[in-house]
């Protein structure tokens, strides 16, 4: 649902800004180019603090904005992609959440970038970024590091590990930094740290345990970002060890579980599993 809403309103905002665009050059020839670029900087995200400050809403209103067919589509086929892969092991909360906070971590390292360097001194008033590329790739790099082993076939290549893809996509801004769209550059690589942060100390379990003892916003971050709660018949942390009987018991009760599974799986393939099934096979990957 999450995914189909995007859609819709990525192609509402362009749709809105091409028939201004129109209707601007009709009624005001002249003046139609900056009237329209008026209306977008106030949808843009400034680098310039104070004007930043007058319009703080940009902040989030500008991952939805594109001016570029071209930008648009590669935006909407990247989240595509790779949210469908996210929905297969996480939640749509979870997507969601990834998606605003990751465009806003790019955000924030834009407009820290543009207000440190001083490379971006004579610009700095005059730059706006916009577009939902540091979302995407917020969701890119959560779930290339959240299931590294993840393959996807490219043209040309063959099959590829998501999380060699994502890496790759990262480098590239890097050394694209100084080409042109230094910004949306940089906001990328926001919005990918962004992703690699939230797997490794929110949903990892090694991470996260340490991080409740030393971090007072560790439950916030896990009603955010957090798995759903367990239900009855999920593993359970163990208060003590477990004797040989409850061990041997449990499992062979998980390896009952997994040859149902797979089991279902010969029967209507990979896709016919719901996502609590799908976890539990994910679970039973990672032990082995």
């Amino acid at each position: 649902m999450f995914l189909d809403i995007q859609y819709y309103i990525k192609i509402a905002v362009w749709a809105v800004i091409q028939a201004l665009r129109v209707f601007l050059y009709l009624y005001s020839r002249e003046t139609s180019g900056s009237d329209l670029h008026r209306i977008i900087d106030l949808l843009a995200v400034p680098a310039y603090l104070p004007t930043l400050a007058g319009q703080p809403w940009s902040l989030f209103t500008y991952m939805v904005l594109h001016e570029n067919i071209w930008h648009i589509l590669f935006n909407m086929l990247w989240l595509y992609w790779f949210g469908r892969i996210f929905l297969q092991y996480l939640t749509q909360r979870q997507l969601l959440a990834t998606y605003l906070l990751g465009g806003l971590a790019g955000g924030l390292v834009y407009i820290f970038a543009y207000n440190v360097f001083p490379v971006f001194g004579p610009v700095l008033a005059e730059s706006y970024a916009l577009g939902a590329s540091a979302s995407v790739m917020a969701i890119v790099t959560a779930i290339a590091f959240y299931v590294p082993d993840y393959t996807i076939s490219l043209l040309l290549i063959g099959r590829v590990r998501i999380l060699y893809l994502a890496i790759a996509l990262f480098v590239f801004d890097f050394f694209m930094i100084p080409s042109g769209n230094a910004g949306g550059h940089i906001a990328h690589i926001g919005g990918a740290l962004f992703g690699v942060v939230l797997v490794k100390l929110v949903w990892r379990k090694s991470f996260r345990s340490s991080l409740r003892f030393t971090n007072p916003f560790a439950g916030i971050f896990d009603s955010i970002f957090g798995k759903r709660s367990r239900k009855s018949g999920d593993e359970q942390p163990q208060s003590r060890p477990l004797t040989d009987d409850e061990y041997n018991r449990q499992r062979a009760e998980n390896q009952r579980r997994i040859d149902v599974i797979l089991e279902k799986i010969s029967r209507g393939g990979y896709e016919s599993l719901t996502r609590e099934e799908k976890e539990i096979l994910f679970r039973s990957s990672k032990k082995s």
